[in-house]
């Protein structure tokens, strides 16, 4: 795991209601400093959101621009890889300076290989589904991820609409997993949307436009906390063990 990270004592195994800012919705030409302004006011990690133009009909950014961000920011980087070829360039990612690592199921049929492959380069792994994709889909492997990552909107654009039926595959997972393992939402999340996911048991929030948007990044981001705390029900403290 990166040592700048390691250095502010964050452990993305500790059960924790956690919000994700997600630098899709940053102002690149201000990234820097918007990330230094959200790591002042308390925040943990980043969400970075890479996508191929394969698996997902967008691009975004990919290891040049994380490699000059992991030089300004200690926060623990939480990579989104929504490409096509996961296993190919996890070691190119790990040494940017990613902290974390999470594919998608729906690109592999070998998604224990590929979880292997990544944690040899010292990361933490996660595992994806898309909005239809069915928990069943991640059976195999669920206990051998870090975290798990449900898609609430369709991955390669932000500012969709949230999709709510995938609430009740957030519950399913909140059942299954042990205290170690994260329940990331992503997609849609707003002051609006984050109640719901947090009452459903989600603990890990992405969010891009509902913090980056808004011309007062850090009160976005303790207000939508806020909110995902207030809607919490002990779903995290009373999960499996």
């Amino acid at each position: 795991m990166n040592t700048k990270a390691m250095s502010q004592g964050f452990s993305i195994a500790t059960p924790s209601v956690r919000m994700a800012p997600s630098v899709l919705s940053a102002d690149f030409g201000r990234l820097a400093e918007q990330v230094s302004i959200l790591e002042a006011a308390g925040a943990e990690m980043l969400h970075l959101d890479v996508m191929d133009g394969h698996f997902v009909p967008n691009i975004s950014f990919g290891v040049p621009v994380i490699k000059s961000l992991r030089k300004h920011t200690r926060l623990f980087l939480d990579a989104h890889l929504m490409i096509a070829e996961p296993k190919r360039y996890a070691e190119a990612f790990a040494k940017a300076g990613c902290d974390h690592l999470t594919f998608h199921i729906e690109v592999t049929d070998v998604p224990r290989a590929v979880i292997e492959h990544m944690r040899s380069f010292g990361v933490s792994v996660g595992i994806s589904i898309n909005p239809t994709t069915p928990v069943s889909a991640i059976e195999s492997v669920l206990e051998e991820v870090d975290l798990v990552l449900v898609m609430s909107v369709w991955p390669g654009f932000g500012g969709q609409a949230f999709i709510p039926d995938v609430l009740d595959k957030v519950r399913e997972l909140r059942t299954r997993l042990r205290p170690h393992q994260r329940l990331q939402i992503d997609g849609g999340i707003d002051e609006k949307t984050i109640g719901p996911a947090a009452a459903a048991g989600a603990d890990t929030f992405v969010a891009g436009t509902a913090i980056f948007g808004t011309p007062d990044l850090p009160a976005a981001m303790r207000r939508l906390h806020e909110l995902a705390v207030q809607y919490a029900h002990g779903s995290i403290a009373h999960a499996r063990r």
